[in-house]
């Protein structure tokens, strides 16, 4: 950290150590609230901005729109003035049914004449939405959405919000990124107890707080309420473009933007609904409250065709959860163990009707979320329905608690131990979340079986809950015998668990298999195998599978399966991921440093490369990037090329020319690099083929595509 300059110094050495000052909090700034990865305490941050307003007050010339010093709140205002958007602020058309979703999608598929379209989910944030202008790379003007045309200029107030960057590195004439203000759960708890204790009156939510900050005449009082945002779209941009909303939400948090930090592109409305209801599974890992998820079509081409109304855009909707509520009693509070060892609380209820179901259960998210809502057994609880996906706990009718019911403590409630296997738990200081230290845990192996065959990892059939459970567990084996001296009897016996880890399912056999299978009779003959040696076909043939599954499968913290198949595309065999350093990785797109970092740990673990080695001297295949690649012919133009594809083609969607080049032995990467060996641009190619042509990298237009494709073949 720089040391040095007083307010005292040379105006030359004053106005040094201010930039230094400048660029440092901005920085830290940057890596607390965009990447959650901060380097310095409060306490020394504030330190900082003490040597900066000392400088600046010693030295007034050196005062500036972009200071962090603007953060703490100028003069009182005498009102807001208007200000027109330069690209209007549309609301979008929302719905709650499922089957609606699938006929939004049905719309956009036909006016696009495409099977799939790829979209993008993202959390509908419950806050105030807000509009930055910001012009060579300062922030000159924050406005509200207003009605859509026209906003209230808040500059003032938002330059208070430290997760605001005052300056980024930009140099398009014009750059309006829009999102949403919002307070978070603990701050909002903060701000009211604050308020109780001064005799004021509470905010109703944090919507409510957040609107009534911004409209603060007196930035002063704004700084003082701990606001944050989010970001999520552009308006007017001039120098700068993108293809996608992808795209974009990357850029967005490479600039020091804070974005959601759960987003995923979907292939088709399927993908669409199971990471809706994946998102309202993890709420309770977000700051701010949320009332449902946007999906919106990844292509601003797509955008472009499919326009808006006069209110909304068509290519996009917000699937809001439903708020069907219910109340009944808390029962009691039970804990179950996943994959990864987290003991997440389950509401064990009085069977009530809700929504058309009897919902009998209930999420309660994490400890963190019980003691923000004072959830204890024997409350009357109200309980909703998100949509069509899992009930939840929302809020407890406190004039309703019985006499005698104790705050709720997780760890106390365990007794110290996990409830699958007795081992010891730990607190995770990194996640709301108690965890269990046994990694031999049967509830954590069914688990990770569990998630290692599923659809969207290796894929292999047959596999239920009880099939699993059989193989991780031990089995009572109850089996008629006949000596032929005293007749039929039935022995018992116990076998020992068939997996101890994914890579033991390769071992197994159909006997092995049929011992264990459930409700087998004890007269079973083995010579009826049909299910295991189903089973054990199915499980021989995932030994080929895409290497991407078998990254998604091995259950790395922070990769899901779009992760996987970029990390699989750009490195292409495990063997090249786990050689892969933290600085490689993290320059891979949708990576970043954080996940750099859990990939890194992950396979520095002895266990999980002592498993990676079983799956290998199984047989698992390793490189496999795409099944298609395997009857390329080697003598093709794109055999074994990295091709970025960029602007639009007149005789292919961008898919349908992703799967040619990777039946040709191409690999498909997304972005322009060092390592690219060739780039495809139809029309309207935009800064991709001007960063290959300054990197010399050869560029084919479609007809020289299509005439290539054709020599190739397939």
């Amino acid at each position: 950290m720089i040391r040095g300059m007083t307010a005292s110094s040379s105006p030359a050495g004053a106005r040094e150590r201010a930039a230094q000052l400048r660029a440092e909090l901005e920085r830290h700034n940057r890596l607390y609230y965009a990447e959650a990865a901060p380097e310095i305490s409060d306490r020394e941050f504030d330190a900082l901005l003490r040597e900066l307003q000392e400088l600046e007050a010693a030295h007034p010339e050196l005062a500036a729109a972009d200071s962090p010093t603007r953060r703490v709140g100028g003069e009182p205002l005498e009102g807001f003035r208007t200000v027109k958007h330069a690209v209007p602020m549309l609301s979008l058309d929302n719905t709650y049914s499922l089957e609606e979703m699938r006929e939004f999608d049905a719309r956009v598929r036909k006016a696009l004449g495409e099977e799939t379209v790829e979209y993008v989910l993202e959390p509908k944030v419950d806050g105030v939405s807000v509009s930055l202008r910001y012009e060579r790379g300062v922030l000159a003007l924050a406005a509200t959405r207003g009605n859509g045309k026209e906003g209230d200029d808040i500059t003032a107030n938002v330059r208070t919000i430290r997760a605001v960057p005052l300056r980024i590195s930009s140099d398009a004439p014009v750059l309006e990124v829009r999102g949403e203000a919002y307070l978070g759960r603990a701050a909002f708890a903060r701000l009211n107890a604050e308020r109780e204790r001064a005799g004021e009156p509470l905010f109703a939510n944090p919507r409510n707080a957040t609107a009534g900050s911004l409209k603060q005449l007196d930035p002063k009082v704004v700084a003082a309420r701990p606001l944050s945002a989010v970001f999520y779209a552009t308006g007017e941009l001039n120098g700068v473009a993108f293809e996608t909303q992808a795209e974009m939400l990357r850029e967005l948090a490479r600039l020091g933007f804070p974005v959601a930090k759960l987003w995923w592109t979907c292939r088709g409305i399927e993908d669409v609904i199971v990471r809706a209801e994946e998102l309202q599974r993890r709420e309770g890992e977000l700051d701010y409250e949320m009332d449902g998820a946007v999906v919106k079509v990844n292509s601003f081409r797509r955008w472009r065709q499919l326009g808006t109304t006069a209110k909304a855009p068509r290519y996009a909707m917000a699937y809001k959860y439903s708020h069907e509520q219910a109340q009944t009693v808390l029962k009691a509070i039970t804990l179950q163990v996943g994959r990864t060892g987290v003991l997440t609380p389950v509401a064990e209820l009085e069977p009530v009707e809700l929504a058309g179901s009897t919902i009998s259960r209930a999420t309660l998210h994490n400890e963190d979320e019980i003691r923000r809502k004072d959830i204890r057994v024997g409350d009357t609880v109200v309980i909703e329905k998100a949509g069509e996906v899992i009930p939840a706990v929302v809020s407890v009718a406190a004039d309703r608690r019985p006499p005698g019911a104790k705050p709720f403590d997780l760890h106390a409630h365990a007794g110290g131990k996990c409830p699958a296997c007795g081992g010891d738990i730990s607190r995770d200081p990194e996640a709301a979340a108690w965890r269990c230290e046994n990694l031999d845990c049967p509830a954590q192996i069914r688990g990770r079986i569990e998630h290692f065959v599923s659809r969207k990892a290796m894929d292999i059939e047959g596999f239920g809950e009880a099939i699993i459970e059989a193989l991780a567990g031990e089995t009572r084996l109850r089996e008629t015998v006949d000596d032929g001296l005293f007749g039929a009897r039935t022995e018992e016996k116990i076998l020992p668990p068939a997996v101890r880890d994914v890579a033991d399912l390769y071992a197994l056999t159909p006997e092995a298999i049929e011992l264990r299978r459930p409700n087998r009779a004890a007269d079973a003959k083995k010579q009826s195998m049909k299910l295991a040696t189903k089973l054990c076909a199915a499980i021989e043939a995932s030994k080929g599978n895409e290497l991407w599954r078998l990254l998604h499968g091995l259950g790395i913290p922070n990769v899901g399966e779009g992760l996987a198949r970029k990390l699989a595309g750009e490195l292409g065999s495990l063997d090249a991921v786990m050689a892969a350093d933290e600085e490689t990785l993290a320059r891979i797109p949708d990576v970043g440093g954080i996940v750099a970092g859990s990939i890194r740990e992950f396979f520095r673990h002895g266990r999980n490369r002592a498993v990676i080695e079983k799956l290998r001297r199984a047989g698992v295949r390793f490189d496999r990037v795409e099944r298609a690649a395997e009857t390329a012919n080697p003598d093709g133009v794109f055999f074994g090329k990295r091709v970025v594809l960029t602007g639009t083609l007149a005789a292919f969607t961008r898919e349908a020319a992703q799967e040619e080049l990777r039946r040709r032995g191409a690999r498909v990467v997304g972005t322009v690099g060092k390592t690219t060996d060739l780039v495809v641009a139809g029309e309207a190619a935009g800064s991709k083929l001007e960063k290959a042509r300054a990197l010399g990298i050869p560029v084919m237009d479609e007809a020289e595509f299509r005439r290539n494709l054709d020599e190739s073949g397939s």
